[in-house]
């Protein structure tokens, strides 16, 4: 299922249809301030094993909906603090000691966690709806951008396997900038949409 929710005035009953298939297990495609993303509720580890079988990969970011709420699930010094007060929201993922309300299955073998907070006012919607995190990873980009950037192709690609694919208009193919602030000083692990202020 393909649904529109545009940033300005989140549609409530969209937002909650969004919701419903996250409640029930489910993962949904949305659009974030950088490239279209895989989510599924931090509360449910039958979803976080069926995208971790899906991306192939044990590395996920959480998306919050502010800053109170990362500093629930993550360790958060005022260094840290501060770099994350200039810059989210924003294109960026900052790497963070993971607090234990973090489950294993979103960690792996990791002490640290991936932290977003998109400029884009439709992520931030569905978080907050959920009331919880969302456990994240990019739509791979490959050779033809537009089926990593228009919500009609995507779902074409993943509409079999994802049950909804949320249209926030065309998205961007540059990724975000990772800074791990994990260990004291900002390290860019990856340079990407997002300058550091």
């Amino acid at each position: 299922m393909l649904t529109k929710i545009y940033g300005q005035n989140p549609s409530e009953r969209e937002l909650q249809r969004v919701v419903s298939v996250l409640g029930s297990d489910g993962i949904i495609i949305y659009p974030t301030d950088s490239v279209y993303a895989f989510g599924c509720s931090l509360r449910s580890a039958k979803a976080i094993e069926r995208l971790r079988r899906l991306k192939g990969k044990t590395e996920f970011s959480l998306v919050f909906s502010d800053l109170a709420q990362v500093a629930e699930f993550c360790r958060v010094d005022n260094a840290a603090f501060r770099v994350l007060k200039r810059n989210l929201p924003g294109p960026f993922t900052f790497v963070l000691p993971a607090s234990s309300r973090v489950p294993d299955k979103t960690l792996g073998k990791r002490k640290t966690i991936g932290v977003r907070i998109p400029a884009n006012p439709v992520a931030r919607a569905i978080v907050d709806m959920l009331g919880a995190p969302l456990v994240t990873a990019s739509v791979p980009g490959d050779d033809e951008t537009e089926y990593t950037t228009d919500p009609e192709l995507i779902h074409e690609r993943y509409g079999r396997e994802i049950p909804l694919v949320v249209d926030g208009g065309v998205g961007d193919s540059v990724p975000t900038t990772v800074v791990d602030l994990s260990d004291g000083e900002p390290e860019i692990l990856r340079e990407g949409k997002g300058e550091l202020g």
